[in-house]
């Protein structure tokens, strides 16, 4: 996914405010450091820019092109200081400094004045690919930034801490159903001689790191990298964890692996606590554009994930598919205009109710960069999709963002203010809110429970893979139907404080039907493990 859109279309190539002769040293390094600062390179673009600017300290454009690079590096006082600079100058400023300092502001928290560079930015340019940026877009951040910040939400919300994060780039929480386990992506160096993503950012590769959760002390054990076959010396990121937390979906790329450059989907299993090496997911879901992640539903049934292919309604759209068998899966359905619009749709999480989807979009709904939207899934269509609000989305980068089945704690990512490095994992206290519901209001009881165990055979022992379960409540309506895995186990979440009826059928094998009561645990979910044995029919 292009995260980034460098200027490259509003950025002037051929005009200067100060006239260079042909050749001449200052000229050739103009070249050179938008050459780098295409390419991404701003540290070296910025050096380059530096010198130019000694012999030029007038040039509006120069002292642009410093301002944004210290922008794309994050630095934004020194990018502001630069930006101002060259307004003061105003002969000949290029249009973006204002269009810059707008994001600036935004960031800062300042909307109104913002709204004045945005506008101003719009009123003196004359671009034709305007829509590169679409001003009009930061213009409804700004909007939604001010609506939503005056209706902040009684929402505690938590650092995480040195357990989880790091002075590096920590993103894209991962956690289980029943709590227990929370698997991120980090860009720390595992040593220190670590490799660099030098085509890229320049910063370390991402790997994935585990944290489990200690229930004595109510604590997350600081985490370590998940151990077994899963990071290697490219990028390594999760982007889901299976709800029983036997399945890992991946992003990796890799310039060296064809089975990875530029970007797909990989799935990873568990076996005696090791993390087996990351198979490719097969056509339909890869494809020859870039995937970014998946999640899968609680039965097993449907995956969702992240493309750019063709047929999509902007960049990066959140895709489904049904599985057909164990490897294959069904032709993959856009989730549609409502869901997915002209911009990023990314970060998708499904979450343990089947029904609530979570995911990140930086399109005209948010208050700024990317906010977490949730949609429901009402018959055979989705809601429309509902922006989460302040304080859990801010102007800065939220997302994503993901619920255990109790409904108590969200985990999200963001690189707002007074983290511990550039993106910091938090948690929010989500008790008083109804995150299940199309809307979040105060809740009454929506905790869900788990229902787990193995299915074998009476006479051998062994698990019994593809065993249709069948769950229905007091009425006699079924609330679910899964199968067994390849080695006979079963999970699936449901409402708590509940009576149920499992229902095991296997063709050749007596069929099992019992009464089931799933309770709710007060501190975390609960969860029941029933074992069952199938006798074969005489």
């Amino acid at each position: 996914m292009i995260k980034k859109i460098i200027l490259i279309s509003l950025i002037s190539i051929s005009v200067q405010s100060v006239s260079y002769s042909k050749d001449t040293p200052e000229q050739i390094k103009m070249v050179l450091a938008k050459q780098k600062l295409y390419a991404g390179q701003f540290t070296t673009a910025l050096n380059m820019y530096k010198e130019i600017l000694i012999k030029s300290p007038q040039d509006v454009d120069v002292l642009y092109y410093i301002g944004y690079c210290h922008f794309e590096l994050k630095k934004y006082d020194l990018a502001e200081e630069f930006l101002v600079k060259a307004v003061k100058i105003e002969k000949g400023i290029k249009p973006e400094t204002y269009l810059i300092l707008g994001k600036l502001n935004l960031l800062n928290e300042n909307i109104d004045k913002a709204l004045e560079h945005f506008s101003t930015f719009k009123n003196i340019s004359h671009s034709k690919e305007i829509e590169m940026e679409d001003v009009d877009v930061y213009i409804s951040h700004c909007n939604n930034a001010k609506k939503m910040m005056a209706d902040k939400k009684n929402m505690r919300i938590e650092n995480m801490g040195l357990a989880i994060n790091s002075v590096y780039d920590d993103q894209t929480p991962c956690i289980t159903a029943d709590g227990s386990t929370l698997v991120y992506t980090t860009r720390r160096p595992q040593t220190t001689d670590s490799p660099k993503d030098i085509e890229g950012d320049g910063k370390y590769f991402q790997d994935i790191y585990l944290s489990t959760y200690d229930t004595i002390t109510h604590k997350w054990l600081p985490s370590n990298d998940a151990i077994g076959n899963i990071n290697t010396l490219a990028h390594d990121a999760c982007t889901s964890i299976s709800p029983d937390g036997k399945q890992l979906f991946l992003y990796k790329n890799d310039v060296n692996d064809s089975k990875s450059r530029g970007g797909n989907i990989f799935v990873s299993k568990i076996i005696s606590g090791k993390w087996k090496t990351p198979e490719l997911l097969d056509k339909p879901i890869n494809s020859s554009y870039w995937e970014g992640g998946a999640c899968i539903s609680p039965d097993g049934k449907t995956l969702f994930f992240i493309s750019e292919r063709n047929g999509g309604f902007g960049r990066a759209d959140i895709w489904m598919a049904k599985r057909i068998n164990k490897k294959e899966w069904g032709k993959p359905i856009n989730l549609g205009p409502e869901i997915n619009s002209e911009f990023d749709e990314v970060g998708a999480f499904l979450a343990p109710d089947g029904k609530t989807l979570f995911f990140s979009s930086n399109g005209k709904g948010s208050m700024g960069s990317y906010d977490i939207f949730k949609t429901t899934l009402q018959g055979d269509s989705w809601s429309k999709p509902i922006n989460l609000g302040f304080p859990i989305n801010t102007v800065y980068k939220d997302g994503p963002l993901v619920i255990s089945a109790d409904n108590k704690i969200a985990y999200f990512a963001s690189d707002r203010k007074g983290g511990i490095g550039e993106s910091d994992i938090y948690s929010a206290d989500i008790s008083e809110y109804n995150m299940f519901e199309i809307e979040g209001q105060k809740k009454i009881n929506t905790s869900l429970s788990i229902l787990k165990g193995t299915i074998r055979d009476g006479f051998e022992g062994s698990g019994l893979p593809g065993v249709d379960i069948q769950i229905l409540d007091s009425n006699g309506i079924q609330q679910a139907n899964l199968t067994t895995s390849d080695i006979g186990e079963y999970f699936i979440t449901l409402k708590g404080n509940e009576l149920y009826t499992i229902k095991i059928i296997k063709k050749g094998y007596k069929t099992i039907e019992e009464k089931i009561e799933l309770k709710t645990g007060k501190n975390n979910t609960f969860s029941l493990e029933k074992q069952f044995m199938l006798n074969k029919e005489k």
